[in-house]
């Protein structure tokens, strides 16, 4: 399986650069004839990545197919009183438990703090999750800036930490949160603000969209647009808490942590495996 995801994110990967160096929008047969790949072939992989045919590519690979996801399916943040914090926004048949801690008590704890870590493959090629005892506390994506700098950049958020490699502990969490059902515990660490727009965050529907001033006025503090854009860069659980989907009032992607090529990626899965359950 593991070698099975890396060999489909790269082709997917692959496909995304050919797309976004062409100057005109390429035909099916012209894409594959450029990747090298006969018919069947991308066939296959893109309908097992994805679970739908290729005929609708190009709808989901494109540059312009975020654009077309923040005009037909911009997210309406619904209430606090209407879901429970990490309730069905994210995929019916996950279960998530969410437990925050913030930085004064991490603080207050932290030669007591034992982090797990281990290296997982994902239909959006390796990634490496962390956790403790109460849950997963990161994830990251390796493919664009690769196994150490991927490590450090979480790792350095609990510098006092102990780590040990326990990839057992964490395997259960990080098949159903990829596999979409199961239960995963989550054990965040944040300030008050970070923990709020993540909460925003897990309220956007899969397959939906939406712009970082809507988490600012969903949050009360319409004003704060640049603060959530950091408390977006700065979400430890990417997939998820699913920073990837949102975008700028332009369209345009924007960044993201882990690359805009893996942003893509993620989005033109949900929207391909939103059409597929319809």
């Amino acid at each position: 399986m593991q070698l099975e995801n890396e060999y489909h994110y790269r082709a997917i990967r692959r496909a995304i650069e050919i797309i976004d160096a062409a100057d005109h929008i390429l035909g099916l047969e012209e894409l594959l004839c450029l990747m090298d790949f006969r018919p069947a072939d991308f066939q296959q992989v893109f309908s097992t990545w994805a679970g739908i045919s290729l005929q609708k590519y190009h709808q989901y690979l494109t540059m312009g197919y975020a654009k077309n996801l923040l005009r037909d399916k911009c997210a309406a943040l619904v209430s606090a009183s209407s879901v429970s914090p990490l309730g069905n926004g994210y995929l019916h048949n996950l279960s998530i438990h969410w437990e925050a801690m913030r930085p004064r008590d991490h603080a207050a704890r932290a030669s007591e703090l034992t982090i797990y870590e281990g290296w997982f493959s994902s239909p959006f090629g390796e990634v490496i999750a962390m956790g403790t005892g109460h849950g997963l506390c990161a994830l990251g994506f390796v493919g664009e800036m690769g196994r150490d700098q991927a490590r450090s950049d979480l790792a350095k958020r609990w510098p006092l930490a102990i780590f040990e490699e326990k990839p057992n502990q964490l395997a259960p969490w990080v098949a159903a949160m990829f596999a979409g059902k199961g239960n995963i515990d989550l054990h965040v660490m944040g300030t008050p603000l970070q923990i709020s727009v993540w909460e925003a965050l897990m309220r956007i529907p899969s397959g939906y969209v939406t712009t970082y001033s809507s988490i600012a006025k969903y949050i009360h503090n319409p004003k704060a647009v640049r603060a959530v854009g950091t408390a977006v860069g700065r979400n430890p659980l990417s997939f998820i808490i699913p920073c990837h989907r949102v975008l700028l009032k332009s369209g345009e992607l924007g960044g993201y942590h882990w690359g805009t090529p893996v942003k893509r990626m993620i989005l033109a899965f949900e929207g391909v495996r939103g059409e597929a359950t319809q």
